[in-house]
């Protein structure tokens, strides 16, 4: 018998559903997920998860409001649609699904956000190393309540200064290719509320009465090699620019170091999925597919249903055309998807071709086998360059331009041969790679025996510039969390040529 007719939905239709994808998720998919905890919102709700970035909890700033009032005005003026569900990241994994939908709809989210999204975040290698699920809704609590007590103490403006100036900072907030231990959001908690509860028993208000020495002493004039070795004490050069105020800028309070260790926190959960958005929307849309065709298979949902998922099915894989006014790049539902698919084709039914190009998995049998071990063990940029086959080359009609500026026409690099496939797998990849994606700046020295500036080096690769109204305004930030002035240098990574530099003075306001 089917598990639900029609489109209506109770709770009991949904524990049916949860049950039965689960059977087929660990028996015939071999899925290992997080315990799931599944929470039906309105769209109203909805709308505000978008603001909070999709988090369950979140301290208190403007920008999410502004967020909130943008994606409403869109959805009540019928120019977008809302997400049917948002899945978290945590332990237990927890999965909003939205009450307006439709009893298949709640099928296709269960088995795409809490099996699919749930499987890759437990396994796969980036979100073991650089996040904490069991410890990231703790921390988010904590960090609201501690926002909301800086308020009380501080001031809501003073508090919002220097979260406005840690959000502008956030992309350059994280650790991209060393950590220096794995995230324990837990352990970083205790430790606030440690220090606080010393520097509340340790405070003592004579301490303002004590007169300050005036002037620095120190001898300004200091030779290359002390230089170099007080760059070796700072940890120079350091990519987290804001964890580098956190630890070292000279006029911060306690209280604003831990804001900007709160903003760097939830960043760093984050990167992951800048990296993995291709697998991960890959791997759900993928079991969504196996998981709501077995259920029809077994009988388990009716032909209307099975329609009704093929038609949305259908549309979250659509993509555009290059010449589409709806495109925009490659959707990764569809390329992930795609990919996925040809690796069981490859696996079950392949072709002289397929053992050519990938003789290891060509053929093998095993495909949710090879599809686990892809799931856990790469990225996107590693996933393309690993197993982007011709076949799927050829089925989105992908070929190589280069566009160099200094000459008067594009040139068509890589066709569909032998060397052209191994060229746009080669430059597909790099697309994905997120250290080209995102501007190379780190911090490189810092005259702590002079006027204290910090001098900031942007690599330039390929002759990308920053956006100099965009840099301007972000250096005005990183001088009011630093205390002092920000130098920023944009060098050619290729010859050490320094081809702009920026200043930014504190602002004495």
């Amino acid at each position: 018998m089917p598990l639900f007719t029609g489109p209506n939905w109770d709770f009991g239709s949904l524990r049916r559903v949860y049950e039965a994808v689960e059977k087929i998720a660990f028996g015939e998919l071999g899925l290992d997920i997080y315990p799931v905890q599944i929470e039906v919102i309105t769209s109203e709700q909805m709308l505000d998860a978008y603001s909070s970035v999709g988090l369950p909890l979140m301290y208190r700033h403007w920008s999410f409001g502004k967020r909130f009032a943008y994606h409403e005005t869109l959805y009540r003026k019928g120019l977008q649609g809302l997400a049917y569900e948002i899945v978290i990241n945590s332990n237990p994994v927890i999965c909003y699904i939205m009450e307006e939908n439709s009893m298949t709809m709640q099928t296709l989210v269960i088995a795409h956000a809490a099996f699919g999204h749930n499987h890759f975040f437990k396994n796969n290698y980036l979100f073991r190393q650089w996040t904490d699920a069991d410890g990231i809704l703790d921390y988010l609590s904590f960090a609201r309540d501690y926002v909301s007590k800086c308020e009380e103490r501080y001031g809501a403006e003073a508090v919002e200064r220097v979260l406005d100036a840690a959000h502008a900072l956030k992309e350059h907030g994280v650790n991209r290719y060393a950590h220096r231990s794995k995230p324990n959001l837990a352990e970083e908690q205790r430790r606030t509320e440690e220090r606080r509860a010393h520097e509340e028993a340790t405070y003592n208000d004579l301490w303002r009465t004590v007169p300050q020495l005036g002037g620095d002493k120190d001898d300004p004039v200091v030779s290359e090699k002390q230089r170099e070795q007080l760059r070796q004490q700072l940890g120079l050069p350091e990519e987290n620019l804001l964890y580098f105020i956190e630890k070292r800028a000279p006029r911060l309070e306690d209280w604003q170091r831990e804001l900007i260790r709160i903003v760097r926190n939830v960043s760093q959960y984050f990167y992951p999925q800048k990296q993995l958005q291709l697998m991960n929307e890959g791997c759900a849309t993928f079991c969504h597919y196996e998981i709501m065709n077995r259920l029809h298979d077994k009988g388990l949902i009716t032909e209307g249903s099975m329609l009704e998922f093929l038609h949305s099915h259908s549309s979250v894989v659509f993509q555009p055309g290059f010449d589409d006014p709806r495109f925009s790049g490659f959707n990764p539902y569809a390329l992930g998807f795609a990919m996925m698919s040809d690796i069981r084709r490859m696996c079950e039914k392949p072709t002289s071709e397929d053992r050519e190009y990938f003789p290891e998995i060509a053929g093998c049998g095993d495909p949710f086998g090879v599809l686990r071990h892809a799931w856990a063990n790469y990225r996107d940029e590693s996933f393309i360059l690993q197993y982007l086959s011709p076949a799927v080359i050829r089925q989105f009609k992908i070929f190589q331009i280069a566009d160099d500026s200094s000459k008067p026409s594009l040139r068509v690099e890589a066709i569909h041969d032998e060397i052209g496939y191994r060229r746009i797998r080669s430059a597909l990849s790099k697309q994905y790679d997120l250290s080209r994606r995102e501007p190379d700046i780190q911090v490189v020295d810092v005259d702590l025996r002079g006027d204290r500036c910090l001098t900031l080096v942007h690599y330039v690769h390929d002759g990308v510039l920053l956006e100099e109204k965009t840099c301007r305004s972000v250096l005005r930030y990183a001088a009011y969390l630093w205390g002092y002035a920000v130098k920023l240098l944009e060098i050619e990574a290729a010859t050490d040529k320094t081809l702009k530099t920026y200043e930014a003075a504190v602002d004495p306001t």
